[in-house]
């Protein structure tokens, strides 16, 4: 499975259309791509917002959706996805998609970039502690490319594969139990509204050590 990241940055539509390309790009070759916009956990709360669920409850829960969030993230790398794509389109990387991608380098994951942005801030090159990630410091330009690169990146890791550092295991722990409970949210049929999605979400991270830590 590949994580898809950056795609949370609010992108003019022809960005968020070419995210959406390099997703239907992997998914036609076999892989299975979890892309935060389309099944992360701001894209099930505000697909649900209504009367039941106001901007009160968002404020009353931040710190928890923040968590919640973060857990997500965290579990879908380190758990369920076997190689994460940078979409490093922008003036800059996107900051919280440069974060997972030095998470997933850490624990062994291969990251492949994905870039066709011209823009930098050094003269032309990416930042070397960006590109690094990488392994050999290369970009993909084109979305047809990346499933042949994400299939070399994951043979070169095959046996590269490290323990996951204990406060990324916390946040991966709470991240696997807010996954099942937005599964069990999207369900058909399912009788679990909004704001009783927001008090599972609330439980789960007041019962776990990673949202204790915040304490």
């Amino acid at each position: 499975m590949i994580d898809l990241s950056a795609d949370q940055v609010v992108q003019p539509p022809a960005d968020q259309s070419r995210s959406l390309r390099v997703s239907s790009e992997s998914s036609g070759r076999g892989f299975e791509v979890y892309l935060r916009s389309r099944d992360g956990i701001g894209s099930v709360l505000s697909s649900s917002a209504g009367p039941e669920c106001d901007s009160g409850h968002e404020r009353q829960y931040r710190s928890v959706l923040e968590s919640a969030a973060f857990a997500l993230e965290v579990y879908q790398l380190v758990h369920r996805c076997d190689c994460l794509v940078f979409n490093m389109n922008g003036r800059v990387p996107d900051d919280g998609a440069a974060f997972l991608a030095a998470v997933a380098f850490a624990v062994g994951k291969p990251v492949v970039l994905y870039k066709r942005d011209h823009r930098t801030k050094l003269y032309g090159n990416d930042n070397a502690m960006i590109s690094g990630l990488s392994f050999d410091f290369s970009t993909v330009k084109e979305p047809a490319k990346l499933p042949a690169e994400v299939t070399r990146a994951l043979g070169r890791c095959e046996e590269s594969r490290y323990g996951t550092p204990p406060l990324v295991k916390l946040n991966a722990d709470l991240g696997r139990k807010v996954w099942e409970s937005l599964e069990r949210f999207r369900e058909p049929g399912s009788k679990v509204g909004p704001i009783d999605l927001y008090d599972e979400l609330a439980a789960a991270c007041e019962a776990s050590e990673a949202f204790q830590l915040r304490a």
